[in-house]
């Protein structure tokens, strides 16, 4: 009897520790399992859009991009004479030319600055320019960037009464959008400043009874309001077509600028770019080009009215040259 008892109670006792292993293991297995079912997902990051433009430049504006970080790049911008004497000078290429010299560094992510000198009154100028947003499927629609330009006339002094008088500003805003992998547009409003402006005098009253007033009168207004539009067409890889178009909307009461008409081609590898167009813009510098052009590319009265003035073109060219460290 106690050795059947004894045997009962081992069996008990195997039956108990095995009810408990199997218990245990149950236990674990399934805190596994409900951390694998409750684990987050990994959220692929989205990238912005690449390669709305390869460039800086299109023809006279600035693009949306910003190299990236540690880029230097060096700029030849060209513009021949425009083709109003024709075969004199040979339709511009060799009348008096307007060539300037850039050089721009990315020393953080999203941020370029450079300087630059222009044979046109020997302008030195001195630019930044910052992304703000890029391009991004699902977060935004467009690009945004900023760019801003001051520009010094350092001809002798026999030209300006105060040095302050050699300053112009510009300031810009562009938003482009890429809208497929061929086309993609931009659009740019601007504000140029210039400290001081031509003026005349305009009188009033008589000096025999102490009413005679004589007041300045300024040609042009210091600041000056204008929006770009500009495009770019991929025909094949590394060939574009580009398109520009810059409205005034200032006002002035006499100089009142042209707007500019651009038309190029475009060709790039992965750190040169070469564009050749037609546009009407001789000075290369934004602010002289905004407040000075005096050449007008076609002139619209109406429905039907329209004067296309093709002798007022000139042809240019922009080289750039981009290197990463």
């Amino acid at each position: 009897m106690k050795k059947t008892f004894k045997h009962t109670s081992a069996c008990l006792y195997r039956a108990t520790c095995l009810l408990l292993v199997m218990g245990f293991s149950i236990f674990v297995f399934g805190q596994d399992s409900t951390a694998e079912a409750v684990e987050p997902q990994v959220v692929k990051k989205v990238k912005p859009v690449k390669n709305t433009f390869e460039s800086i430049w299109l023809i006279d504006n600035q693009t949306t991009l910003v190299p990236m970080k540690n880029s230097f790049e060096m700029d030849i911008v060209h513009r021949f004479g425009t083709l109003e004497t024709g075969y004199e000078d040979f339709y511009g290429l060799f009348a008096p030319s307007n060539i300037s010299l850039r050089f721009n560094y990315v020393p953080m992510d999203n941020l370029l600055i450079g300087a630059a000198i222009t044979k046109q009154n020997m302008t030195w100028e001195g630019f930044a320019k910052y992304a703000i947003i890029k391009q991004t499927n699902g977060k935004y629609p467009v690009s945004v960037t900023y760019y801003g330009n001051i520009a010094i006339d350092s001809r002798t002094k026999d030209h300006f009464v105060y040095s302050s008088d050699r300053l112009m500003y510009f300031n810009q805003i562009l938003i482009a959008r890429k809208i497929n992998n061929k086309l993609s547009i931009q659009i740019a409003p601007s504000v140029t400043h210039q400290n001081v402006v031509n003026g005349y005098y305009e009188t009033s009253g008589s000096v025999a009874d102490s009413t005679y007033k004589a007041e300045v009168k300024g040609e042009m207004e210091h600041n000056h309001f204008a929006i770009a539009l500009s495009a770019r067409y991929k025909i094949k890889q590394g060939m574009s077509v580009l398109f520009g178009y810059d409205q005034p909307l200032t006002k002035h009461k006499t100089n009142n600028p042209n707007p500019n008409l651009s038309l190029g081609i475009e060709f790039t590898t992965s750190s040169h770019a070469f564009q050749l167009f037609f546009t009407n813009y001789y000075y290369v510098t934004p602010s002289r080009n905004n407040l000075f052009n005096k050449n007008n590319p076609i002139d619209i009265k109406g429905w039907g009215d329209i004067t296309f003035y093709p002798q007022h073109f000139l042809i240019g060219f922009n080289i750039t040259r981009l290197w990463n460290y």
